[in-house]
């Protein structure tokens, strides 16, 4: 059955809209809208009118291409706001075989068990390890037979103020939200093959104005970390150096920006506030900037992955990813960063009906939320609606009756029971019964039940 589903990456410098088909697991683009962002700074929203209009605009030009008229949608939240732990859940199973039941309650279990902030909302419960009896590295515990069941857990969170920004600005757009994917685990989702999931990858999305880091070992992801600093910080940097507007520092970089080659070239540009004069500047100054601040960034990354104490566990290596990827030898400056580390440039997966323009590094983040919608996330993730994602075909379990702690209604159905229990062994012993303890009716007239108690007390 086929599934028509709205993708929307909300960055720092753009917004991007996919429309796909989602059909047995294969997806087929129809339509698409990119706008410049307006009211939002790294990641984080900070005018939600702007906003808003930057969303509806992509979503429109979206819409108008693909001639849908969607009304939902999954979208990439920043790592600005995203926190993670770790955590444990043991469950035991009754009747020996794991079902999905159990997988989902061990998750739930997991859940229960972390000391999540008040202020945080939960968006993803990550699998990364099943203990079945004492058999550690299970990578599915799908029908294993086993009495007990063990899970390890990564739980990542975002501020609710910042959840519900996000809501509000995409509900003003006109769109419902009914999924919210992390934009790092989206972009790592769309770059990674399945060797580098097996052997571990450090996935880094160098954007506009942030920057992400993403490991994945094992079976999903086990860390996540933010820099708010991206190519715009170049251009900003080459304004203040060359004395020149920003949107001619943006041409500089892109035309001149190389991290491998100098040149003593000199380029004639306008200085800011002298419109007759121009200033004559040499590639060296050029080549300088751009280099001191990518460098920079990047070794900020470098000491985040050391942070992480993961660096043993990725074998495949680093992939870059985002728009920042387009400098000329990047790739270069990155490897000797990440020393004894093979590092790669990556575009996102090929997609049937991808467009020409999206098949770009910039757009990685749009296309993995179509690939996650598509069931290409971590197997027994539990989402952001608390529901576990799972690719296998089970009728006989309603994992609706799973919950941890007891609701108000639950303890109210339990009371209930208690008390027809009561009522029916309550009427083969009515001598336990006593008048005293019944309610007087009104104020004047007492009990008439009392009446006759204290008659038969005297008759007897």
């Amino acid at each position: 059955m086929s599934e028509t589903i709205l993708a929307i990456d909300i960055g720092s410098t753009k917004i991007c809209a996919l429309i796909a088909e989602i059909d047995d697991g294969k997806v087929q683009i129809q339509g698409h809208g990119i706008t410049k962002s307006q009211g939002i700074k790294k990641g984080a929203i900070t005018n939600i009118e702007l906003a808003s209009k930057s969303i509806k605009k992509a979503i429109n030009d979206a819409k108008r291409i693909a001639g849908s008229n969607i009304t939902s949608a999954t979208v990439s939240i920043s790592n600005a706001y995203a926190k993670s732990l770790n955590s444990t859940g043991i469950v035991n199973i009754p009747h020996k075989d794991i079902s999905i039941k159990e997988i989902n309650r061990v998750m739930q279990t997991a859940l229960y068990n972390a000391n999540v902030p008040n202020e945080y909302e939960v968006i993803h419960v990550l699998p990364y390890n099943f203990r079945v009896d004492d058999q550690d590295y299970i990578e599915d515990p799908f029908g294993m037979n086993a009495s007990r069941m063990e899970v390890d857990v990564n739980i990542i969170m975002t501020q609710k103020s910042n959840l519900s920004n996000l809501k509000k600005a995409v509900r003003s757009a006109g769109v419902e939200i009914d999924g919210i994917v992390l934009s790092g685990y989206a972009s790592a989702i769309a770059v990674m093959d399945e060797d580098e999931k097996e052997l571990g990858v450090a996935v880094i999305d160098l954007g506009g104005q942030t920057s992400n880091l993403v490991i994945h070992t094992g079976n999903s992801i086990r860390y996540n970390d933010f820099l708010g600093v991206g190519s715009n910080h170049i251009t900003n940097d080459l304004s203040m150096a060359l004395h020149t507007p920003l949107q001619i520092a943006e041409n500089v970089k892109i035309r001149h920006g190389n991290l491998t080659e100098t040149s003593n070239e000199i380029i004639e540009l306008p200085i800011i506030g002298d419109e007759e004069n121009r200033n004559g500047v040499s590639l060296e100054i050029v080549h300088s900037v751009i280099f001191a601040r990518v460098e920079e960034a990047l070794m900020l990354l470098a000491k985040s992955l050391e942070k992480s104490a993961l660096k043993e566990q990725i074998g495949a290596g680093i992939i870059l990813t985002g728009g920042m990827t387009k400098l000329k030898g990047i790739r270069e400056l990155a490897q000797s960063i990440f020393p004894a580390m093979p590092v790669r440039i990556a575009k996102p997966h090929d997609i049937d009906g991808l467009f020409d323009e999206l098949k770009d590094p910039a757009f990685s983040t749009v296309v993995g939320l179509v690939l996650y919608k598509a069931g290409k996330h971590t197997q027994y993730e539990i989402n952001f609606q608390q529901e576990l994602l799972h690719s296998k075909s089970v009728y006989e379990d309603n994992l609706d009756d799973i919950k941890i702690g007891n609701t108000v209604n639950e303890v109210e159905e339990s009371k209930k029971q208690k008390e027809e229990k009561t009522e029916k062994s309550g009427s083969d012993e009515l001598s336990s019964i006593s008048f005293d303890d019944l309610p007087d009716i009104g104020n004047e007239n007492s009990n008439p039940f009392k009446k006759i108690a204290n008659w038969a007390k005297q008759l007897f």
